[in-house]
């Protein structure tokens, strides 16, 4: 739901710079060092996850989710500066999609998995068992070839357990119903169900960014408010949340029609 991280770099479906009939852009000294620049600005979310786990070890949850935000504001802009300057051309010695592969494994995961475990929204016993499914369940689908269909929606569930462990900290519900999300979640990794990439799905594309706007704003604003915001905010993340999963639900229906 959150950024243009979900795992496959932009960068590696970046269009070329130039079309078939136009010359390709020269690998000046310049575009070297705006594509080194742009590198270190995507490793930068490592940074970014480092000072979030730091964060939640010292029991600032807070403080964590903050950090996570700046990392997702990295992700979710580095992929369109690297298109710009056809990045892999540039500087083909980097892979942006190893490296993102690197960070958000960090971030979407990492850091959200410890964040859960520590936390009193699992029972005593099942935080070890719910950080074990997430842990190895994004470790596979972080090595998924066909991560994505044709038209750019994600096959089973993306490892974004940042937003996921985000609603659970909202919500609190009780041990059981936080445990049983995270087992189904696990699941629907290597289920045939689709997830919307806001980014890359042309299906209702810009009312998918515009409400992806929102739900950061309001993210921001539970962040804000530690997590306890008005009860409007709740809803307004609540009701976005059912629509980024409604449109994976339509997109399912419509393959099952048309096999």
């Amino acid at each position: 739901m959150m950024g243009s991280q979900f795992h496959e770099s932009e960068r590696a479906l970046a269009l070329p710079s130039s079309t078939p009939d136009s010359p390709p852009k020269p690998v000046t000294r310049e575009r070297r060092a705006m594509a080194f620049g742009i590198h270190l600005f995507t490793a930068s979310g490592a940074l970014w996850g480092f000072l979030a786990l730091i964060a939640i070890v010292r029991g600032n949850v807070q403080e964590m989710w903050l950090w996570l935000a700046v990392a997702l504001f990295v992700d979710g802009v580095d992929g369109t500066m690297a298109r710009r300057i056809d990045i892999e051309t540039a500087m083909p010695r980097y892979s942006g999609v190893y490296l993102d592969l690197v960070v958000d494994f960090l971030t979407y995961v990492l850091v959200p998995t410890y964040a859960l475990a520590s936390s009193d929204l699992l029972g005593s016993g099942w935080n070890i068992a719910a950080a074990a499914i997430i842990l190895v369940t994004s470790a596979m689908y972080f090595a998924t070839n066909d991560m994505k269909t044709d038209d750019a929606w994600f096959r089973g569930f993306p490892a974004v357990w940042n937003v996921v462990v985000f609603y659970l900290f909202l919500y609190q519900p009780h041990p059981i119903v936080t445990f049983c999300a995270v087992v189904v979640l696990g699941g629907l990794t290597f289920a045939p169900v689709v997830f919307v990439h806001p980014f890359r799905v042309t299906t209702l594309r810009l009312l998918t960014i515009a409400l992806l706007v929102v739900w950061s704003v309001a993210a921001v604003y539970a962040i804000y408010e530690n997590m306890a915001p008005p009860v409007w905010v709740i809803w307004v993340l609540s009701l976005i949340a059912v629509y980024f999963l409604g449109l994976g639900a339509v997109r399912g229906s419509l393959i099952d029609k048309k096999a």
